[in-house]
C-alpha cells in the first residue's frame, strides 16, 4: 500500500525530472526558463507533464481540454489532502 501511495505522489514528478534530463531541448523550448519548469514540477506535476507534451507546437483544439483535465487532477490532489489531512484519527 505504501509503495502504491508513493508512486501516486511522486510518479508524475519522477517522469517530469527524467524527461527533463533526457530531452532538455524540448523543456527549454516549452519554458525558456528553468524556474518555471521547477515550480511546475513541484506544485503541478501532471499539468507540467501535459504542458510539455502539447505546448512546443502550440496549444490547439483538444490540447486545452487535456491541460484543463490535468490541472483539475492536480487540484483535486490538493483538495483531497486538505479535506482528509486535517481530520483527527480515532484509535480504537
Amino acid at each position: 500500500m505504501c509503495l502504491f501511495v508513493g508512486l501516486l505522489l511522486f510518479g508524475p514528478r519522477v517522469v517530469d525530472v527524467l524527461w527533463w534530463l533526457f530531452d532538455p531541448v524540448r523543456w527549454h523550448a516549452t519554458f525558456g526558463n528553468a524556474l518555471w519548469a521547477i515550480l511546475g514540477i513541484v506544485f503541478l506535476p501532471l499539468t507540467t507533464l501535459v504542458y510539455v507534451l502539447v505546448a512546443p507546437g502550440g496549444i490547439h483544439g483538444f490540447d486545452a481540454v487535456w491541460l484543463a483535465l490535468a490541472f483539475l487532477i492536480d487540484l483535486s490532489g490538493y483538495a483531497g489532502s486538505r479535506r482528509y489531512g486535517g481530520r483527527r484519527r480515532v484509535t480504537a
